[in-house]
């Protein structure tokens, strides 16, 4: 069982429900976390400015010992991993995308919910080509919800109102693939404008094939089992992180001399 020390970002605290699956799968590695919610959500961001915090965030973690990287966050994902390898060869990554290929499997009727920058990438477009076939899901663009979720939280009136309504066009789906990690945090929310339907969460595929990347790396150092960080609300991460199963996190802020984005666009 691997006792590597694994780096994981996101845009937010979405990448928390991610960082639970890890913790299920190797309970004796060293997870250092960090939540980029200072410039969340990278769903509504350029391309350009999710690779350089993608950037920024993998060298901190670097830095910090992580001997492999999971991109916790479906954007980054998409936009960012491919030129991650390109610049640490050496460093296993990790990534998380929509579950279309299982979610296709069968004659369920299956709708993806996911950020814009998610739905429009290049990435998932090869996904769907590759598992789509002739029964192309439902794409469901959420802008705002990752943001809702990370600023008013998973259960505050307006996040679920925002899920209510964009739910409202995929009644009669009975199969929804979260494509991004903040949307575990609502599956009530969903569910309850949906009803009984099955929801994907990949979280445990990335738990799995982390296992298999790092089980060949030697063991760290020893260190604390878990270590967050946090560009925002540190007090946020903790929430979610109680919510997720994770206990009671110390949670630090993200050093202010991490390198920074280029200004929005």
């Amino acid at each position: 069982m691997s006792g590597a020390r694994i780096g994981v970002f996101d845009s937010g605290v979405g990448g928390l429900t991610v960082l639970a699956a890890l913790r299920r799968r190797l309970p004796t590695a060293q997870l250092l976390y960090v939540a980029d919610s200072a410039h969340a959500p990278y769903g509504e961001r350029s391309n350009d400015y999710v690779l350089a915090r993608s950037r920024a965030l993998t060298r901190f973690l670097l830095a910090e010992g992580a001997q492999a990287v999971v991109v916790a966050c479906n954007t980054a994902t998409a936009l960012a991993i491919e030129t991650l390898r390109r610049d640490w060869p050496d460093v296993p990554f990790v990534g998380i995308e929509p579950a279309v290929k299982p979610a296709l499997a069968d004659s369920a009727s299956v709708a993806v919910l996911a950020t814009p920058a998610t739905l429009a990438s290049a990435r998932f477009g090869a996904l769907l080509a590759a598992h789509g076939g002739a029964r192309a899901p439902r794409l469901q663009p959420c802008p705002g919800l990752a943001d809702a979720i990370e600023r008013e939280g998973a259960h505050a009136p307006r996040t679920r109102e925002l899920v209510a309504e964009l739910c409202t066009p995929l009644r009669g789906c009975t199969r929804i693939v979260l494509g991004c990690t903040h949307y575990p945090l609502v599956a009530d929310a969903i569910r309850a404008a949906l009803g009984a339907v099955e929801l994907l969460d990949p979280a445990d595929a990335v738990a799995e094939q982390t296992a298999r990347v790092t089980s060949v790396l030697g063991a760290a150092a020893p260190g604390p089992a878990l270590r967050c960080w946090s560009s925002g609300d540190m007090r946020r991460l903790q929430r979610v992180a109680h919510d997720c199963g994770l206990g009671d996190v110390a949670a630090e802020p993200l050093p202010s001399g991490a390198p920074q984005p280029p200004a929005p666009q």
